[in-house]
């Protein structure tokens, strides 16, 4: 039998914590997803299925700003505009989902500075 790559080991990841990380209307789940250049994140209700919010390194401010930053340092910016959309749609506290990421480098990044902005999780 072939070998799990990376990327089945991390979706193995992911549905293990997802079975314990869950977003509500109140506190909902802040999902990271990693690609090689980019970074996106979404505040995710999972009780109605919706999506509040969104950034990533692909929206226009983050654009304008990092053209000339490193990934992780775009990912502080990306942390950043997120924290100030969830206070745009009256979110204060998150669960933080990393998507079977390590916390560490990119995601790690962009954990501290959403609360450093102000989000709570």
């Amino acid at each position: 039998m072939a070998k799990a790559g990376r990327n089945q080991r991390r979706k193995r990841r992911h549905i293990r914590v997802r079975t314990k990380v869950a977003g509500t209307a109140g506190r909902p789940r802040l999902n990271v997803f990693r690609s090689l250049s980019n970074i996106y994140v979404q505040l995710v209700d999972d009780d109605s299925g919706r999506t509040l919010a969104s950034a990533s390194t692909l929206d226009a401010e983050i654009r304008t700003k990092g053209g000339d930053l490193n990934k992780t340092e775009q990912a502080k910016l990306v942390g950043e505009l997120i924290a100030s959309r969830a206070g745009e749609v009256g979110v204060k506290e998150v669960v933080f989902d990393r998507g079977g990421y390590q916390y560490h480098g990119r995601v790690r990044a962009l954990a501290e500075a959403a609360r450093q902005a102000g989000l709570q999780f």
